[in-house]
């Protein structure tokens, strides 16, 4: 499953590349999101008929579509600027925003961002990224620079977008909460489409039929699916191991990218990308060893105060010393 989600992820920059050729972004962005959305319409309709949806879904819903969406756009104009590879390097720098933001939003975190092992693995993808975006060539072209900053925008939105899921959509299913996240979003990008696509997207249709499955198989791999795989794979594996498989997400989208377009990435833009991956996976890291030592504590204290109940009243036939001694141990 998590081998599914990193490949439809790293086919998406791809297809966004490919298709920045003959399509604008709007219109891209609207057929994709529209698709996908007929895909997912089903599972949040029979959801809400067995009454397994909060009743205020999608009033939950709204901000976290807002933002994805504004991600979204970000993310797909990027490919009109900058090649995938270049692209998919500088979107590591979304773990710096989501640190930024956790700490800011949930206090239970700061723990984790404070801690050494975390600081110097951001401080590697800062590093990392900026190796990766300026020892190219012509790395202050306006055109190259306005990609990277769509590049860093759109992970700092999809930073905001993870979230604001974890906020405002707390306790609901996570395949449930994409359902309703990807109507909102899919209405945005389509009402986008008509107001500012070329010929209100119908340049879509002009595609051949092959390109035109092309468009929407991206559409089913990277959106539709690949949310599917990647919930699958988090119940499986957990959250480390799937967020440290997918970290080589840029690796697979750099080497795909000069095969197909003939991007070619320079040394140190490879060692600047390998610094800010192997610093995503540090904060990774971190945050698993830090979670599982707060877990254990929590579970040594809820110990702790059942065994001060059972020495407040005991049960019949239970001795003092024999409860003390179980405080102690």
């Amino acid at each position: 499953m998590v081998l599914m989600t990193l490949a439809g992820w790293s086919a998406v920059p791809l297809f966004l590349r490919h298709f920045a050729l003959s399509i604008d972004a709007w219109t891209s962005n609207g057929w994709r999101y529209g698709f996908s959305a007929l895909i997912w319409l089903p599972v949040v309709l029979i959801a809400q008929k067995r009454g397994k949806t909060p009743p205020n879904l999608w009033r939950l819903a709204i901000v976290p579509s807002l933002l994805n969406a504004a991600g979204q756009i970000c993310f797909t104009w990027a490919h009109y600027k900058i090649d995938p590879g270049l692209l998919t390097f500088g979107l590591r720098v979304q773990v710096v925003f989501v640190a930024i933001g956790a700490y800011m939003m949930f206090p239970s975190e700061r723990r984790i961002v404070r801690s050494p092992g975390f600081i110097f693995g951001f401080v590697m993808v800062l590093a990392g990224t900026a190796g990766a975006a300026f020892f190219g060539e012509n790395p202050f072209a306006p055109e190259r620079l306005i990609g990277l900053l769509l590049a860093i925008g759109s992970g700092a939105l999809f930073a905001a977008y993870g979230l604001s899921v974890r906020k405002y959509m707390h306790g609901v299913n996570p395949v449930i909460a994409f359902a309703a996240i990807s109507q909102y979003t899919a209405t945005i990008m389509v009402l986008l489409m008509l107001g500012l696509g070329h010929n209100f997207g119908a340049g879509a249709l002009a595609l051949s039929g092959s390109q035109f499955s092309l468009l929407l198989l991206s559409a089913v791999l990277g959106i539709a699916l690949g949310h599917v795989f990647y919930y699958a794979s988090i119940a499986k594996l957990g959250v480390a191991v799937t967020a440290g498989v997918l970290q080589l997400q840029p690796f697979a989208v750099a080497i795909a990218s000069l095969a197909i377009f003939g991007e070619r990435l320079l040394f140190m833009q490879w060692v600047g990308g390998l610094t800010a991956v192997a610093g995503a996976i540090l904060m990774l890291n971190a945050q698993r060893r830090i979670s599982k030592l707060a877990r254990l504590e929590r579970a040594t204290a809820a110990r702790q105060r059942e065994a001060l109940s059972l020495a407040e009243s005991p049960p019949d036939g239970a001795r003092p010393s024999a409860v003390a001694a179980t405080i102690s141990d």
